[in-house]
């Protein structure tokens, strides 16, 4: 879930900018930033292993699904009662536990994977380095290979100090020149990882399918309910 970024791959820092996302090309928040970090949680982690603890019993729901919307931001105490969203959902509870613990953290919003699809992950920064948390990968464990963090790419970020928030914009397509040098001393920890991970994963498949099958044969499941999202956009 988590892994420290490679500095030439990944533009941490960026710089500050004026404007909120809202008045950029960029993420649409449902409500004002101010609204995500205002509201009292009644969850409250200690560690980074009780944030992935809890996020595990969290489910991975499209708006659309959820709340018959295209896009949707829950706030992060009304994600903690649902407990299901997509990644903009599962990001924001996340930054709102790491600023909450006293780290020096962001919500990033930018591109992931090959096809470069809309995303959102949180980065915190530590001891002069910059970590990326991807709360999708909490099934995986708590650290997340390195190698995986070349799939993201940050486009915009904010921060909240406490008082004030502070927006960022990040450098696209930030040069890395990749060698069997720098990128061999990581493989066997993504292979150990992942390794591990998929082993677990097979083990326990056929578990999985037979729990499915039981249920679509034995239980008459409800229909999908779609829960109507609040519109009071208030602070």
């Amino acid at each position: 879930m988590i892994a420290e970024v490679i500095p030439e791959a990944y533009d941490a820092v960026g710089h500050q900018v004026s404007q909120p996302f809202h008045g950029r090309k960029g993420p649409r928040p449902t409500f004002p930033m101010g609204r995500y970090v205002s509201q009292p949680l009644t969850v409250h982690c200690g560690t980074l292993e009780e944030i992935r603890q809890f996020l595990r019993g969290c489910r991975a729901v499209s708006d659309k699904k959820l709340f018959g919307k295209e896009d949707y931001w829950q706030p992060p105490e009304e994600f903690e009662r649902c407990k299901a969203g997509d990644c903009e959902d599962f990001a924001l509870w996340t930054w709102r536990q790491l600023l909450a613990m006293g780290l020096d953290a962001r919500f990033v919003f930018g591109k992931h994977g090959r096809y470069g699809i809309g995303h959102a992950w949180v980065m915190f920064f530590r001891d002069g380095r910059c970590y990326l948390l991807e709360p999708q990968a909490r099934p995986l464990g708590l650290r997340l290979p390195r190698l995986s963090t070349l799939a993201y790419e940050p486009r915009f970020s904010v921060g909240w100090n406490g008082a004030a928030l502070k927006y960022y914009a990040h450098k696209q397509d930030p040069e890395f020149h990749s060698t069997w040098r720098s990128v061999v001393p990581l493989i066997p920890e993504w292979v150990s990882i992942w390794g591990w991970f998929w082993l677990r994963v097979l083990v326990r498949f056929p578990y999985v399918m037979a729990r499915k099958v039981w249920r679509r044969v034995f239980r008459k499941g409800d229909s999908p309910k779609t829960v109507q999202a609040p519109t009071d956009g208030r602070l």
